[in-house]
C-alpha cells in the first residue's frame, strides 16, 4: 500500500516521488489513485506535500547561494534583453568578480529560467541576476515565488 512506504529521496518520500513522476507523465490524480489503489484525495495530499518540499528545497538552495553573493542586478520591466549582459558584466567588474558567463550564456539563461518574465525582446516582470563570488550566475525570476503548475485533476 502506498502510505506505508517510508523511504526518502532527499526531501521527498517514495510516495511523493512516485506521484510527481506519474503526474509528469500526464496522468491525472484519479488515474494515479486507480493505479496505486488509493483515493484521489490521498494522491492530492501526497502531491501537494511533495510540491511543497520541492519549493522549500529550491528556496533553501537560493538562500544558501546568497551567502556566496558578490553582487546582484535587479532587472525592471522595460529593459531590452540585449542590454542585460552588459549590466551583469558591469556589476561583476565593480565587485571584482571574473564571470564564468559570457553574453550568450547570460542571455540564454534569462530566456530559459525567466521565460515568463520576458516577452519578445523586453523584460515584462522583474528578474534578479545573482553574481556569485566564484563567478557563476543565478537567475531568479519574480514568478518563482509561486511555482505552481496547473495539472489536470
Amino acid at each position: 500500500m502506498l502510505i506505508h512506504m517510508r523511504k526518502k529521496h532527499g526531501l521527498l518520500t517514495e510516495p511523493q516521488l512516485e506521484v510527481l513522476r506519474l503526474r509528469l507523465t500526464g496522468l491525472s490524480q484519479v488515474e494515479i489513485a486507480g493505479r496505486l489503489k488509493t483515493t484521489r484525495q490521498n494522491i492530492s495530499i501526497i502531491e501537494r506535500r511533495g510540491r511543497r518540499n520541492l519549493r522549500l528545497a529550491e528556496e533553501t538552495i537560493q538562500e544558501f547561494k546568497k551567502l556566496n553573493l558578490a553582487s546582484s542586478v535587479k532587472l525592471k520591466p522595460g529593459i531590452h534583453m540585449v542590454d542585460i549582459p552588459r549590466f551583469v558584466v558591469d556589476a561583476a567588474d565593480k565587485a571584482n568578480v571574473k564571470l564564468k558567463a559570457d553574453f550568450t550564456r547570460i542571455y540564454n539563461e534569462i530566456r530559459f529560467k525567466a521565460s515568463e518574465c520576458v516577452k519578445g525582446t523586453k523584460v515584462v516582470r522583474p528578474i534578479t541576476v545573482l553574481i556569485l563570488e566564484d563567478g557563476d550566475i543565478e537567475i531568479i525570476p519574480r514568478e518563482n515565488s509561486n511555482p505552481r503548475h496547473r495539472l489536470r485533476e
